[in-house]
């Protein structure tokens, strides 16, 4: 075994353990893609990385990320608090941007004030969903067909189907049926307020966010997720449900309190941006 610099990073937040922790292994070289599938699963985490010497001459560094199961093309909150981590560690970038390198190709990452924000990679499939899906879904969560007002594929890596309910509240109350959901990745959305009017709840939040994909005891939900948020705001801007800038909020039901920053900017790129804080830092022996 090596001992490997180590960060437990909170991610979407800048009050410690109120966002989604990501565990950030600094130091990936020698180690095979098992020993990190086993090490993820360890960490009864959402989410690992591994950060490694590039490959790409324009990446800073590449970064492997897997959860429980299996290892991810990209996700969003392991981007940001990974790049938090390494920046910290004393990274530094090339270029303006930060340039990760992983199994969507580079993702560039900015500096935003205190926030880092990643830019949305672009949709693998998008669309409507089909109709026996939708039902499904609706099922799934327990809510008539109706109150599903629209739908769309939003896999940018992770396999996301995306549909909005009639409001903040009515997402805030679901519990979904995990044996009528097994094997989907379903995103839910709801506004909070009006559709596009930040503050409409004298907070500074549009939507409210859910997760929610199968886990090792059912249907589990991720705190804040940054690959989903990415690619809801890609179908939600791109259809004028949303404004070209809004905060969402997203890990409301299960006590934690993430902001997830979009930003549309005039060439017409998504930003997905965020707070993150490390909790833990030192040695992990791998």
């Amino acid at each position: 075994m090596t001992s490997r610099p180590f960060q437990q990073v909170d991610v979407f937040t800048s009050v410690p353990y109120l966002g989604n922790p990501v565990a950030v292994v600094l130091d990936g070289r020698g180690l095979t893609t098992g020993q990190m599938q086993a090490f993820t699963s360890w960490t009864n985490l959402s989410e690992a990385t591994f950060v490694l010497p590039p490959e790409h001459p324009d990446a800073d560094y590449k970064l492997r990320i897997f959860y429980p199961k299996a290892e991810l093309p990209f996700a969003g909150h392991p981007t940001l608090g990974s790049c938090h981590a390494w920046l910290a560690a004393g990274g530094r970038p090339k270029g303006e941007f930060i340039v990760q390198e992983c199994g969507v190709g580079l993702v560039k990452i900015r500096r935003d004030g205190e926030r880092l924000a990643f830019a949305a990679p672009p949709l693998r499939k998008s669309g409507p969903l089909p109709e026996s899906d939708v039902e499904l879904i609706a099922r799934g969560l327990g809510v008539p067909r109706a109150d599903i007002v629209a739908h769309a594929w939003c896999d940018n890596g992770p396999n996301w189907r995306g549909v909005m309910l009639r409001d903040a509240q009515q997402v805030l109350a679901l519990k979904p049926d995990g044996a009528v959901l097994d094997g989907l990745d379903v995103g839910v959305v709801g506004a909070r307020g009006k559709v596009g009017v930040v503050g409409a709840r004298n907070d500074d939040c549009a939507f409210e966010v859910r997760a929610f994909f199968p886990g090792n005891n059912g249907m589990a939900e991720d705190p804040v997720t940054g690959s989903l948020n990415a690619a809801l705001a890609q179908w939600l801007i791109g259809s004028g449900m949303a404004p070209p800038r809004y905060i969402a909020s997203q890990g409301t039901a299960l006590g934690r309190a993430g902001r997830v920053h979009v930003e549309r900017d005039a060439s017409g790129e998504t930003w997905i941006g965020g707070a993150s804080v490390t909790c833990i830092e030192g040695q992990v022996h791998l």
